[in-house]
């Protein structure tokens, strides 16, 4: 198979060079073992920061074993330090069964792709959604209460509220476009018009997740004595959008 050309808009140059670098160093460490590569997060879906953020690669291989997990660990030690996440390994004969647990997670990536490399898998797949609903909602709660366990953990210092905060968030978005969907509405892939979307939809105030998004994205940075008032009306904003997800989507 030949090398796909592609470019990505609004990736920086740079950083689509890298990936190019890494897709033949994938290929040259699996030859015909491998697939295909894609691309998924917010690489493709617009929102990519540089320096901040991740760069999330699914692999296609024919078949797998420790030795061939094995055969990655090269690459893992040299691009793990350019945010080159450790990649999901699939088969394509194993796709339609992990879409089927992990509803949530496949369909937000059949939705926003890029194929790097080989043959898209993906191409005429149909994400099976009967567990949809399930999976959006134990997300949601889980998600509020990691976060009390992990304030704790941290010794409820301002510091361990600054980098809980992008990590919460950057946890959320995925689960609220898994609602967009449950509600049958246009899922937006950018974090802060799909916010104002469900602000609207359930009319309820959001603003703790628009100040964590904007602490992700750099754009604020609260002194020592906001954060936590930030952090209370984070967890606030977050139980109130869990309870009225919970009332609208759970008893249906």
């Amino acid at each position: 198979m030949s090398a796909v050309q592609w470019t990505i808009d609004g990736l920086p140059g740079e950083t689509q060079r890298l990936l190019r670098s890494y897709v033949k160093d994938v290929v040259q460490a699996y030859g015909t073992q491998l697939d295909a590569v894609l691309l998924y997060g917010s690489a493709v879906r617009g929102e990519f920061l540089p320096g901040r953020s991740n760069l999330n690669i699914l692999l296609f291989v024919s078949s797998y074993d420790v030795a061939l997990l094995k055969a990655y660990a090269g690459a893992h030690k040299k691009w793990s330090k350019e945010q080159v996440v450790t990649p999901l390994f699939l088969t394509k004969a194993d796709l339609q069964a992990s879409a089927f647990v992990f509803p949530l997670e496949y369909q937000d990536i059949q939705d926003c792709h890029r194929l790097l490399w080989g043959q898209d898998p993906l191409i005429g797949f149909k994400v099976d959604q009967r567990h949809l609903a399930g999976e959006v909602l134990q997300a949601l709660r889980g998600n509020l209460v990691r976060m009390r366990q992990r304030l704790v953990e941290g010794g409820t210092t301002e510091e361990s509220m600054m980098l809980l905060l992008p990590l919460s968030i950057t946890a959320l978005m995925p689960v609220l476009r898994g609602v967009q969907r449950l509600l049958a509405r246009p899922v937006l892939s950018h974090g802060e018009p799909l916010l104002k979307d469900l602000e609207t939809h359930f009319e309820i105030d959001l603003a703790g997740l628009h100040e964590a998004l904007s602490i992700k994205r750099g754009h604020i940075s609260p002194g020592h004595k906001e954060v936590p008032r930030v952090m209370d009306r984070y967890l606030d904003s977050l139980e109130r959008l869990v309870v009225v997800v919970e009332r609208q989507i759970g008893h249906r």
